[in-house]
């Protein structure tokens, strides 16, 4: 078969280790455990979405209304804009897909930071676009700017809070960033850790209503992080409405299931669940930078629901990782993305308190 010759270089995204692999491979029982790779809610799911799971699981014969009207609804009575402002996506993973599936092909560009989410080089890759990165460690939107200016670029992502690092940009330097990037490039502004990044510094909260008039910009959201639903696979992107009509050409029929967006409605409306995230994330996480003050670990500035730890000296991730995951805790190895460096998703209390003690235990040993 004659496939794009492109696709021989892609790379594969190398996602979380699945729980089933740590079972077979240590023999270790499931409640033994502990996750903290994946940057899921350590809560769990809401449980007004697990009844609504309940409540119609009758329902999974059934193809979902494809208007998706009530999440739409619900989406937009949050946010203060129209429900035509949406599109709904099997995680906001497909909304980037559709986005540069739109646009790229091999005479585009896309922009990006150094370090960011994976599949955004995955996605252009697969339409052979080229692939430019600046080469500041954090996000930095004055050499993105240069860079805009340089290389004229089709689509710039900009990921705050940004994966797998943690930092965050300003709500008046992302509109100030904005406003100088000409209609005919596309900024897919990925807000999966919003909530997280807002209930820790307002300075940094980003609203789909700033950007959703402006012709160039969607704002990315899941319901996979502090909703608890990651395993349902559901997020959405909002935009003005002729860059979501146009999206709406590659959306596939019921692409999101009848029990995802269920479940997604009633978390959506679960405050007391979101409150109680919101509280164990800030709480903890001053816990993790207590750890890494007494063991002298760099531990980078956070707005999302993880933390990364830069490893130095003789410290090396993947030995790291590895024997944590002997004792049956689940950290995400940033070696993928050409870092010495652990991303650990903050747990509850006792998950977290257990994670402290194994890796002063590896710490100790070096």
């Amino acid at each position: 078969m004659n496939f794009h010759k492109h696709l021989s270089d892609l790379p594969t995204y190398q996602a979380g280790k699945p729980l089933e692999d740590v079972i077979a491979s240590y023999h270790i029982l499931p409640e033994d455990i502990i996750k903290l790779g994946s940057n899921e809610n350590p809560l769990g799911v809401a449980p007004s979405a697990k009844e609504a799971i309940i409540k119609y699981a009758n329902l999974a014969s059934v193809y979902p209304d494809d208007s998706y009207r009530d999440i739409k609804e619900s989406l937009a009575n949050k946010y203060q804009i129209q429900a035509q402002n949406i599109i709904i996506g099997s995680g906001s993973d497909q909304i980037i897909e559709f986005c540069v599936h739109a646009i790229c092909d091999s005479t585009k560009t896309v922009l990006m930071a150094q370090h960011t989410f994976a599949m955004y080089e995955i996605y252009a890759k697969q339409c052979n676009a080229k692939i430019i990165k600046t080469t500041d460690f954090f996000h930095n939107l004055d050499s993105m700017r240069e860079m805009y200016r340089m290389y004229k670029p089709e689509i710039i992502f900009l990921c705050t809070p940004n994966n797998p690092l943690g930092e965050a940009l300003k709500r008046i330097d992302i509109m100030e960033f904005l406003n100088g990037i000409s209609a005919d490039c596309l900024v897919i502004l990925d807000c999966a850790y919003m909530e997280y990044c807002a209930y820790k510094d307002l300075d940094y909260a980003v609203s789909p209503k700033d950007i959703v008039n402006l012709p160039n910009v969607i704002y990315l959201g899941t319901f996979s992080k502090i909703y608890g639903l990651g395993g349902m696979r559901i997020g959405y992107g909002i935009a003005n409405n002729a860059l979501i009509a146009l999206l709406h050409k590659l959306r596939p029929p019921f692409n999101v299931t009848t029990l995802s967006l269920k479940a997604a409605n009633a978390a959506l409306l679960d405050t007391d669940f979101i409150n109680k995230t919101l509280d164990n994330n800030l709480t903890q996480m001053q816990e993790y930078r207590k750890f890494a003050e007494k063991y002298s670990l760099e531990i980078l500035e956070s707005y999302g629901n993880f933390v990364t730890f830069l490893l130095h000296n003789k410290l090396n991730s993947i030995k790291i990782v590895a024997l944590l995951l002997q004792q049956g805790i689940v950290v995400r190895d940033l070696t993928s993305y050409g870092l010495n460096a652990i991303r650990v998703t903050i747990g509850m209390p006792k998950q977290n308190e257990i994670f402290f003690q194994k890796m002063a235990d590896i710490l100790d040993s070096y």
